[in-house]
């Protein structure tokens, strides 16, 4: 069946050929059988006038580099530009992202001891690395470098955000950390340490050291890579 452009029926799954259909494909098989474009096709349930469900999801997928996180720093708003995308279908899209974010945050902090950058990355990474504005982030270890919090100190812009480190100072100190990992994102994707990231976390280490609680790392977490000041042997 054809559909003109001025007719406003919606495509949906069901309308798909048998073999096409993901809802029961997932049924049959699970969903790990299914591609990333059947498994959004499922939450947006269907399409436009000339596109199905999972078609649309391909050609969103697509603009998002095939990268799921990068769709998860798509706004509702930039989900809602695409024909047959309502307030419904970009919210229940956001929605299952950030569910996915929390899971992978969750996951993260199953084994929470941290050895090296590479486990910071791990932890920070489904947190942080979709999002749109810097945050700073301090995790809060004990003697034996596990996990005994973590502690968002602040949100900011596109390019920086400020930290205070005093309220640094009082979160480890509340929490009796023996040691602490300073973390924040780059939107730009930039692995390049600006001279306010210098500046914090001299401030930082300044400040940690004067309380004798030791500062592990800087990480700045840079889309899908990582930029270690301990690696770099760059921390105070």
């Amino acid at each position: 069946m054809e559909y003109t452009e001025r007719e406003e029926k919606h495509m949906s799954i069901m309308e798909m050929s048998e073999e096409d259909r993901p809802r029961e494909k997932m049924l049959a098989n699970g969903a790990e059988m299914l591609t990333n474009a059947e498994l959004l096709g499922i939450l947006l349930g269907s399409g436009n006038t000339r596109q199905t469900a999972v078609e649309l999801a391909k050609e969103i997928l697509k603009d998002s580099e095939n990268n799921l996180v990068e769709l998860g720093k798509k706004t509702i708003g930039e989900l809602k530009r695409y024909n047959g995308m309502g307030d419904a279908k970009a919210v229940t899209v956001a929605a299952a992202l950030e569910l996915g974010r929390r899971r992978n945050l969750a996951e993260a902090l199953e084994k929470p001891q941290v050895r090296d950058s590479s486990d910071i990355f791990k932890i920070f990474h489904p947190m942080i690395a979709d999002k749109q504005t810097e945050e700073f982030w301090l995790l809060l270890l004990n003697r034996a470098h596990r996990v005994i919090g973590m502690e968002q100190l602040s949100s900011g812009g596109v390019s920086s955000t400020t930290v205070d480190t005093k309220l640094a100072l009082k979160k480890a100190i509340d929490k009796l950390a023996d040691a602490v990992v300073l973390c924040h994102n780059h939107p730009s994707e930039s692995l390049r340490p600006s001279r306010d990231d210098d500046k914090v976390t001299h401030q930082l280490c300044e400040g940690f050291k004067a309380v004798e609680i030791r500062v592990l790392d800087h990480i700045i977490v840079a889309g899908e890579k990582y930029y270690s000041y301990s690696d770099d042997g760059r921390l105070e």
